[in-house]
């Protein structure tokens, strides 16, 4: 695999890092400030709502950019972000820095996954993909945990100044070793919206946004879940956490091998695992190894489909694959904020701690029919006309040609 994926997989671990720190430091971001813990659940919820808004407009209006000059323009957006919420006096201009940092999240995946599909064979990738999305996934093993503990030592302000220097770290290895790469011929901001004409685009989206979001109905509350119905004590849900970050690694590169090799079928089998796995979480949550070992396959299984989900979208897209791709991420967002809503009405609604898993396998099958009838369609568009209509063409050509 090219050099160049590392300072796309460098940028992707400083993206995630920032993106699920601020649960582990939202307590003394609180006490900080003197709101309370739900009031400063606002930076979580304003960062995905920044991811959302900015993967279609930064992703439209850079259509014309060469590649490699938005990505650097994209991490100098974030790591301008992150130093702005490191130094906010207030928590409404650390909000306002948390949404200003999130507006790139999307369009740095969405370009950067077009960027490594280009380095390398059209047989890998969705290889390419996973191995800048792992940086993201690491994310979760090492740059959270030692943010979080640097915030309990050094102050909340050290994790986004030391995301930062990650930003700029990934500044000079873009610079240095990702090639130029000029947009397509007569791209623009029309083209690119284009895409959104395409219904398999729109079909790939949902399947995202319904059939991710049961990996996230569950994740949600792995903590009260592990402790309340798995009966492990609080220090064990870091390594618990830890452990999904694993699966969420192992998944991803899984997922990339089995897409290229066999796109559709990699996304059935990941739905239908995503599922299986959620209904076994649901049923030995009360046994401590099991759980965690479910833990764990829901985690590969759920992340195994992003890769597959990204490759999709960038042939449903066809010439405008930027756009589509960053979509992606917003869709993925949307399923991070549904997923943990729907799962917080079924357990207010007093059906316990592990009825989300059962609700995500709902969704995890939701999303599975959506990506069966995507896959019928395709297989419709590629049918061969019957011999009689391709005569019938034939004599209405000839007739057409006499006249």
């Amino acid at each position: 695999m090219p050099i160049a994926l590392l300072a796309l997989a460098i940028g992707a671990f400083a993206i995630g890092t920032t993106e699920f720190v601020a649960m582990g430091i939202l307590p003394d971001v609180a006490d900080y400030f003197g709101v309370s813990i739900p009031t400063a659940g606002y930076m979580i919820s304003g960062y995905a709502i920044g991811v959302v808004i900015g993967a279609p407009l930064l992703a439209a209006v850079g259509a014309r950019i060469d590649r490699k000059r938005l990505l650097i323009a994209l991490m100098a957006l974030f790591t301008l972000g992150n130093i702005a919420s490191a130094l906010a006096p207030t928590f409404d201009l650390l909000l306002i820095s948390r949404f200003l940092t999130a507006l790139p999240h999307g369009t740095f995946f969405g370009v950067g996954s077009v960027v490594a599909a280009a380095l390398v064979p059209v047989t890998k990738r969705a290889q390419a993909f996973a191995l800048m999305i792992a940086g993201l996934t690491v994310a979760n093993i090492v740059g959270v945990p030692l943010a979080t503990i640097a915030s309990h030592h050094l102050g909340w302000r050290s994790t986004y100044g030391m995301i930062a220097a990650v930003g700029v770290l990934t500044l000079i290895l873009l610079i240095r070793l990702v090639p130029a790469q000029r947009p397509q011929p007569g791209a623009s901001v029309r083209s690119e919206l284009s895409a959104l004409a395409r219904l398999q685009v729109w079909m790939t989206l949902l399947v995202g946004a319904v059939g991710f979001g049961g990996m996230f109905a569950a994740y949600s509350y792995i903590s009260p879940m592990m402790t309340e119905v798995a009966g492990f004590g609080a220090p064990a849900v870091a390594v618990i956490l830890a452990v999904y970050g694993v699966g969420m690694t192992v998944g991803n590169l899984v997922g990339g091998r089995a897409a290229d090799r066999a796109l559709l079928p990699t996304m059935y089998v990941c739905l239908i695992s995503m599922a299986v796995t959620l209904l076994l979480l649901h049923a030995l949550a009360p046994f401590k190894i099991a759980a965690v070992v479910m833990v764990f396959l829901v985690a590969v299984t759920g992340t195994a489909l992003v890769p597959s989900l990204q490759i999709r979208l960038m042939d449903s897209a066809k010439d405008a694959p930027s756009l589509a791709a960053a979509l992606n991420h917003s869709a993925l967002n949307l399923a991070n904020a549904a997923g943990a809503w729907l799962g917080g009405l079924v357990i207010a609604a007093g059906y316990g701690y592990t009825a989300p898993n059962l609700l995500g396998a709902g969704l995890a099958v939701a999303g599975l029919v959506v990506a069966l009838a995507s896959g019928m369609m395709d297989r419709r568009l590629r049918r061969p006309a019957p011999a009689s209509a391709r005569a019938g063409d034939g004599a209405e050509q000839e007739s057409a040609t006499t006249v």
